[in-house]
């Protein structure tokens, strides 16, 4: 008994050493941590049970035979962030340069069948060569299982991925279908193909950062939804994070006490939309004055923005925001802000995420790169996404609200809730100037002073539409507020939403415009 206790700790001691001494001073040189250190970190402590310790690759090709170590680049397990439980891997670099083996993924796999069954976000730490060449389609074959198991687990159970090192290959797309992708900016990168293919094919010169570095996917491509400085800030933000989630599809998110008034009223709101309907404003200073402590975990902030989306709190119930922002292209809804918020309703949606709308969109953004970009379809996802979504839906439209952004923007026509809307609210098919241009267009011609004619009829014009009360007296608006009481009007509206219960016809599944 005592020489199988030694062996045992034998082999705990070596997959604890991962790669050496020698590849763990390596990982440290770059500003990184190993891979049990990052999950020291992310997860309470003494929390962590680890599964598949002594798992060893069986390949015997190439004379990796008789390189084993212990673990075989991945640690796996469960454990709990502020006392809820995860199931999480993490990737190690310092072992076949965290390489994904057949061995490697049946780990993933494992975790990642467990977390369905009971019920559990799973957060993966990604930092890894890609497959395992030695392997040839063994490895290949693991990382279509890993594939599945995301599929599978979409929409059941909340997926984050940690990108903290390299991921390449066929090894970006396991990330791309989870909910939520996060970087470190300086040591991690993501793309399908490197700068040595890059190069070879198309003849351009392009840096691993530069094609594939966590400001590229946090402000051109939209891939990662942000990027941190280091490891220690990115795992402590996704612990923060993760208290925004439910743990499944089967819950609702986690309530939190707040010393924040329900009835809180906000005087400063009153102020905040310009009377100047072409004067920008700050969505994002609405946003934290209405929810809980200010406290606003923006996503994607460096994207498309022109749109706003994140997770806050009222009244310690958690909530999903999707907002128009009048300081970028003045709200336009265009292709990458479609995307944007649609992905995002649609998570909140999965996950039984009330949904929070702040509405100012002056219309679709025109021009050809957006028509030959595909606008009709892109923009299409977001009206499927909110019209889709059973979830409960509070529209506030603070000013503009024009053409079809007004009905894509969660207007009552597609189930919104409760809509409301500021006195300064314009609700219209456009704006007073190019309306009046159609509508009076022989009038203005044959006009002796077609400037002031015009004028007129645009202020006769605002005077009509430029306001809420035509879509109040047609039902569409429930209530014009006062912004001074937004906060407590919005508490109301979901406090009593919160027992909603609304079923979409029975079907596979709908064919979302992709």
């Amino acid at each position: 008994m005592q020489e199988i206790l030694r062996r045992l700790e034998e082999k705990r001691a070596a997959a604890r050493a991962g790669g050496g001494e020698r590849r763990v001073k390596a990982q440290h040189a770059k500003g990184k941590l190993t891979a049990r250190e990052r999950l020291e970190l992310l997860l309470d402590a003494g929390s962590f049970e680890e599964w598949d310790m002594f798992v060893e690759h069986r390949s015997v090709d190439f004379g990796i035979q008789d390189q084993k170590v212990p673990s075989d680049g991945v640690v796996t397990g469960y454990g709990t962030i502020n006392g809820r439980l995860v199931f999480v891997f993490s990737q190690d670099f310092t072992v076949f340069g965290g390489s994904l083996s057949e061995a490697h993924a049946e780990k993933i796999c494992k975790i990642m069948d467990q977390a369905m069954r009971v019920g559990a976000p799973v957060i993966g730490l990604n930092d890894s060569g890609g497959a395992r060449i030695q392997e040839g389609v063994a490895s290949l074959g693991g990382y279509a299982e890993v594939f599945q198991r995301n599929v599978l687990a979409s929409g059941v159970v909340p997926q984050v991925s940690m990108i903290m090192g390299p991921c390449a290959g066929g090894a970006v797309y396991s990330p791309a279908m989870t909910d939520f992708i996060f970087m470190v900016k300086d040591s991690s990168y993501m793309f399908v193909t490197g700068p040595d293919v890059v190069k070879t094919v198309t003849h351009e010169t392009v840096t691993q950062e530069e094609l594939g570095g966590a400001i590229t996917h946090t402000t051109k491509s939209g891939v990662a939804d942000l990027a941190f400085e280091n490891d220690v800030e990115a795992l402590l933000n996704l612990r923060r994070f993760m208290d925004f989630l439910p743990s499944s599809n089967r819950e609702a998110p986690p309530q939190r006490v707040t010393a924040d008034p329900a009835d809180r009223p906000e005087p400063s709101l009153d102020s905040l939309v310009p009377s100047n309907p072409n004067k920008p404003y700050d969505m994002k200073e609405l946003i934290t004055k209405v929810v809980d402590e200010e406290d606003f975990f923006e996503l994607q902030p460096n994207f498309a923005g022109n749109i706003l989306i994140g997770m806050a709190r009222m009244h310690g119930q958690v909530v999903g925001i999707v907002a128009n922002q009048p300081m970028v292209l003045a709200g336009c809804l265009d292709i990458d802000s479609s995307k944007k918020a649609a992905r995002f309703v649609r998570f909140c949606d999965c996950f039984n995420i009330p949904i929070l709308t702040f509405v100012d969109v002056p219309g679709f953004l025109p021009g050809t790169s957006q028509e030959y970009g595909g606008i009709i379809k892109h923009g299409a996802k977001l009206l499927y996404a909110y019209a889709e979504a059973t979830v409960p839906k509070v529209t506030v439209i603070t000013r503009k609200a024009y053409g079809g952004a007004y009905d894509v923007m969660a207007s009552k026509h597609i189930r919104a809730d409760i809509n409301l809307a500021f006195p300064s609210a314009e609700i219209a098919v456009m704006g007073p100037d190019g309306a009046v241009n159609i509508i009076f267009k022989r009038q203005l011609a044959e006009a002796d002073d077609p400037v002031a004619k015009k004028q007129e009829l645009v202020d006769d014009y605002r005077k009509t539409f430029a306001n809420p009360m035509k879509a109040a007296e047609l039902g569409y608006i429930d209530e014009v507020i006062s912004p001074e009481v937004l906060r407590p009007r919005l508490v109301r509206s979901l406090d009593m939403l919160k027992d909603k219960r609304e079923n979409n016809l029975p079907r596979k599944h709908g064919n979302i415009p992709l």
